[in-house]
């Protein structure tokens, strides 16, 4: 339903969309997969430690789900645990390869998809970012007006 309030998605917009959404599943899959299945383990390995590597993820679903532009932004920061673990992981363990390098995609292919997604929606949406120099400028008139 497209409104005033909620204009219709731009091509390019739903392809950094789909870009964010198809990092996040990858992240999503591949994290206990490759942490828990696929390594033989020694011992049983309980619920919480199969969901640990996930539950970054279940932050942002919500507001992802909803479309929510402000979640895709804010994703990014936990979508930084997983590069970072990537690549610490591609220093640490080069056997493991193929498993960081998939990380590392799903990871970049999020952090892109999510951080384009909510500056073209933003864009389309009308949201902005307050400027600092904005808030500082109000700030400075309300105390003057507090201090006369």
């Amino acid at each position: 339903m497209n409104t005033a309030q909620n204009p219709a998605k731009k091509p390019i917009t739903i392809k950094f969309q789909r870009t964010a959404i198809v990092g996040y599943i990858g992240l999503f899959i591949l994290m206990p997969l490759w942490m828990y299945v696929v390594p033989p383990q020694e011992g049983s390995v309980d619920l919480i430690s199969l969901l640990l590597p996930i539950i970054p993820l279940l932050l942002p679903l919500r507001g992802i789900i909803k479309d929510n532009t402000y979640t895709y932004a804010w994703a990014n920061f936990i979508v930084m645990l997983y590069f970072i673990h990537g690549l610490t992981m591609l220093w640490v363990a080069p056997d493991e390869l193929i498993w960081v390098l998939l990380e590392l995609v799903f990871a970049s292919a999020m952090f892109i998809g999510c951080t384009y997604y909510a500056r073209h929606r933003g864009q389309e949406l009308g949201l902005k970012i307050r400027k600092l120099k904005e808030e500082l400028a109000e700030e400075k008139a309300a105390n003057e007006h507090n201090t006369h």
